[in-house]
């Protein structure tokens, strides 16, 4: 068994959706420093760069810029081993149900959902064909634990999300290809700055008040702290690494005991 100090992903190619902040980047950074040859997709290029092997600048709510995406990755590297879906979040605003229209719901069901639904539909038939593979897909504490007041339609997207991936783990693993998700909590990430900063401006405190609020809302963290996003991607990469084979259709929770039961 090969050791975490170890390149371990030497010869893999992987794609990181959403990695160029937070998690994603986090998990970009974790898998090229193991070995692994890394592409990565968001809506535009950051000002101080990217750090992977290749960047496609692709919006994946749209569904026709999906394709392109698993075109240009599989003609680069000659197909993927280890898809990673770390793209989503929410920019729906606070005020629970009555705030939320059907473009807003569209929107949360594009970003968390259906641009993973997608791009596995482009993306499995060659994992398929070779017999292996490994897809994790990051879902959200929230779809057990939501904040009614600003992220209802997240947490549903979220839970759609979780239902889809053990589905298809139950299709596609007997062919060799293994599903799993990541489940975090609180992770402080830029997404989470900003969410404090609009649930402080639409409820007119300060944003000490608005974090507060967050964690009376998910019950506390046990462990005091958010996670970072560092440990959701040594989570990630060991699911998809080979000291996890036998672990499919799982989902692991990274909330620092936040959800309180079983």
């Amino acid at each position: 068994m090969p050791s975490v100090a170890t390149p371990e992903f030497t010869g893999k190619r992987v794609l990181v959706t959403g990695g160029t902040k937070g998690t994603g980047a986090a998990t970009v950074d974790l898998f090229r420093s193991r070995g692994a040859r890394v592409a990565t997709a968001a809506r535009s290029t950051p000002p101080g760069g990217v750090n992977a092997d290749l960047f496609v600048q692709a919006d994946l709510t749209e569904p026709d810029s999906v394709q392109p995406l698993a075109d240009a990755v599989t003609d680069a590297f000659g197909g993927i081993d280890i898809l990673v879906h770390c793209l989503g979040g929410s920019t729906a605003p606070a005020g629970g149900f009555a705030a939320l229209s059907d473009d807003i719901w569209h929107g949360e069901m594009q970003l968390n959902l259906l641009s993973a639904v997608r791009l596995d539909r482009a993306l499995l038939p060659g994992m398929l064909a070779r017999q292996e593979g490994a897809i994790i897909h990051v879902t959200s504490i929230q779809r057990r634990l939501p904040l009614h007041d600003s992220t209802t339609a997240y947490a549903a997207a979220k839970a759609a999300l979780s239902t889809y991936s053990k589905s298809l783990s139950k299709e596609v693993g007997p062919a060799g290809v293994r599903v799993n998700a990541v489940a975090p909590g609180w992770i402080y990430t830029e997404a989470a700055e900003a969410l404090v900063q609009r649930i402080a401006e639409n409820a007119g405190t300060g944003e000490t008040a608005a974090r507060q609020s967050i964690l009376d809302a998910l019950g506390g963290i046990p462990i005091g702290r958010p996670a970072r996003p560092e440990e959701v991607a040594e989570t990630i990469a060991f699911l998809a690494s080979d000291r996890a084979k036998a672990i499919h259709g799982t989902e692991v929770t990274i909330d620092g005991g936040t959800v309180p039961t079983v």
